[in-house]
């Protein structure tokens, strides 16, 4: 089931609600794993096609100029010798951009205050002047000399007069400079007071995803640094699948042609030290019914194992019949569901029932409670834990020849009491906790197991 995941990168939204946060936290562990090493491989190949490419004609290429340390030499504007800080420079670039700005501001102005005084005197000479002529016609006995005299006078007082207008208007035109100029400061100012807001908030939105990020790799190599030490607590108590080769032909379990073989834990163990010679696990009769397809109203009917093709399993299931057929052809034979060496059912198997029926029966129980039932989502089972407050369920996949839980805990185990056994005494996540303490008891209505055992 991981394999198929990480070569599809892709979870169904069903399964992935069944997982809870640490199976999450491992499976996203894995699938970006998966990716990193996807694009290492990608890159390596348009590196190898890069180099084959310049290998045929010359291409041009650009050279970084390089430091006294041999490194890509880099200069960061404030931080070199000599350099002003960052902030003074910003102020010298506002005030300059204000006082050009304001300049341009002054220059249009003084153009039409310009072309005002010079439009009234003007019209005042041209008055004067006509004034004048007008007299000398007028007044032919007078000194032409004085008359001369006199429009001299006034054309001064005029000038003198124009001289006074143009430094009133040079005045005005300077404060309204300054002024403006101030303003525009003041709004950069306060343009630059926002931008530095914005880029506060940004940097601690930053510093949240930084923390985020963190905290993200901190749980994952919590996880894996979980999944290390259960691989190594496995393979030091014995009970890796390894072991499933040092099963032996023994006492049979169970009637009929579902009956599978058996030893006794102990007598595994002293085979596994004083032999090298590890023979598999005994094969389980062949099933009596295996699933076919009707042609005629596409249901699912059973015929014997000599009239039917042989059956093959989908990827996940499709419906309660197909766990049913699943559960009698390949866990039946391996004696799932039953207590070590014995053919009595296990305690803690309750078949197959819903996560509310499961919650429901661990409502009152206590804290480390559990009880194993059989997943609807995968090929496998679900184990339910009652925590102080709510509710854990750990998938555990047993699409292949071992027993092992889906995202946590890749430790393959022969059985599935073998991983029930194990996590007695060894915790299933280490942020957890989560310690098998006692089994959840089954309620009278619950006998049949969901039909597993008919």
């Amino acid at each position: 089931m991981m394999q198929q995941i990480l070569r599809d990168m892709y979870i169904d939204p069903d399964l992935l609600a069944e997982l809870n946060e640490e199976q999450k936290h491992i499976l996203f562990y894995k699938i970006r794993q998966e990716q990193v090493r996807r694009w290492d491989e990608r890159e390596n190949q348009e590196n190898q096609e890069n180099q084959d490419q310049e290998k045929k004609g010359s291409r041009r290429s650009i050279q970084w100029l390089q430091g006294c340390d041999g490194d890509v030499w880099v200069w960061v504007m404030g931080d070199a010798p000599g350099d002003k800080p960052y902030e003074d420079i910003i102020k010298e670039l506002m005030g300059e951009k204000a006082r050009r700005q304001a300049q341009q501001e002054a220059k249009e102005l003084w153009r039409t205050k310009e072309a005002e005084i010079e439009e009234k005197f003007r019209d005042a000479m041209a008055k004067e002047k006509a004034r004048f002529v007008a007299g000398k016609w007028k007044e032919e006995t007078e000194d032409r000399k004085a008359a001369k005299q006199e429009e001299e006078h006034i054309q001064e007082a005029l000038k003198k007069r124009e001289e006074e207008e143009r430094q009133q208007g040079e005045e005005e035109i300077k404060r309204a400079e300054e002024k403006r100029a101030r303003e525009l400061y003041i709004s950069l100012e306060q343009e630059q007071r926002r931008s530095e807001k914005d880029d506060k908030e940004w940097e601690e939105q930053l510093r949240r995803s930084k923390m985020a990020d963190q905290e993200m790799q901190r749980k994952a190599r919590r996880a894996r640094d979980e999944y290390k030490r259960q691989s190594l607590r496995a393979i030091e108590k014995g009970r890796v699948a390894g072991l499933s080769g040092l099963f032996q032909q023994g006492p049979v379990v169970g009637n009929g042609p579902t009956a599978a073989p058996f030893r006794r834990y102990s007598d595994v163990l002293e085979s596994s030290s004083s032999t090298t010679h590890r023979p598999g696990l005994q094969p389980a009769a062949p099933p009596l019914y295996r699933r076919r397809q009707s042609q005629r109203h596409s249901t699912i009917v059973t015929q014997p194992l000599m009239d039917s093709p042989a059956w093959v399993r989908a990827p996940r299931p499709s419906s309660r019949e197909c766990v049913l057929l699943w559960f009698k052809e390949e866990q039946t034979p391996k004696q799932a569901g039953y207590e070590r060496n014995s053919t009595t059912i296990a305690p803690w198997f309750h078949g197959l029932i819903s996560r509310q029926e499961s919650e429901t029966l661990l409502m009152n129980a206590a804290e480390g409670s559990f009880l194993v039932r059989v997943s609807d989502r995968i090929w496998g089972y679900t184990l339910s834990y009652r925590t102080a407050d709510s509710f854990k369920h750990f998938l555990i996949d047993a699409s292949g020849d071992y027993y092992s839980f889906l995202g946590v805990d890749q430790n393959r185990h022969a059985t599935l009491a073998d991983l029930i056994d194990f996590h007695k005494e060894e915790v299933i996540t280490t942020s957890g906790g989560e310690l098998l303490q006692e089994a959840c008891k089954r309620t009278v209505s619950a006998t049949d197991y969901g039909g597993l055992f008919q």
